[in-house]
């Protein structure tokens, strides 16, 4: 628990899914210590309760609903409004890609939602403190300093974390990371605000590059890994 002498950290969380919000609440809350000032659904929400209160630190998930904002748009967003709100993201895709991409546009630190609930209070803290912080899993599992070849791994084993050894782009991966969540094209190009065809194109560069020739093959791919 925090000294009773020490101001209390200030948080806001946005995270879409309820269960996950409230379990996170409660613990940053009780078993922490934390000031939890905000607990948000929607981006939206996050940016109205901005505007009248400012925390040390901002708690989000980076893939949100398919009607909301996407991550990088949310964080550069945060960044260019608020730009002395410190954020970390708390998120189930950690790809190099995607960790990259926040960390570009504002993130102060990542961490993956498998780790243990420790790790999510010290980031918090580190991040408050003016640190970056990117959890070690996460540096261990995706590897920048010897990054696996496409050679190295047959396509039907291939994980999140490797997707970036096929140098797929940022936006190529977030349309495959939608299309396995279930997405249509039009839906995932209403929700980054581009074109059909532009989204079109962006998935068949990154089948080409995968090796794949339809949909099936991708689902096939993320269900032979279990």
């Amino acid at each position: 628990m925090s000294d009773t002498m020490t101001p209390r950290l200030r948080v806001m969380l946005l995270e879409d899914h309820v269960l996950v919000r409230h379990a996170m609440e409660l613990l940053l809350k009780h078993e922490y210590g934390l000031d939890v000032t905000g607990s948000f659904c929607t981006p939206r929400e996050l940016f109205e309760a901005l505007k009248q209160n400012r925390p040390d630190v901002v708690v989000t998930d980076y893939a949100l609903g398919a009607a909301d904002t996407d991550g990088a748009k949310l964080l550069r967003s945060l960044h260019l409004h608020y730009p002395s709100v410190r954020v970390l993201v708390v998120s189930s895709h950690c790809n190099t890609a995607t960790i990259a991409l926040a960390k570009k546009v504002g993130a102060h630190g990542f961490i993956g939602k498998t780790q243990h609930e420790s790790e999510l209070h010290f980031a918090i803290r580190a991040v408050a403190a003016g640190r970056t912080y990117f959890s070690q899993y996460l540096v261990d599992t995706i590897d920048p300093i010897h990054p696996a070849k496409p050679s190295d791994k047959p396509v039907a084993d291939l994980g999140d974390e490797l997707l970036d050894a096929f140098k797929l782009s940022a936006r190529e991966h977030e349309v495959l990371r939608c299309m396995l969540d279930g997405m249509s094209i039009t839906a995932i190009a209403k929700k980054f605000s581009r074109s059909v065809t532009t989204i079109s194109a962006q998935k068949h560069s990154a089948f080409r590059k995968l090796g794949l020739r339809n949909n099936h093959e991708l689902f096939k791919v993320r269900y032979q890994r279990g």
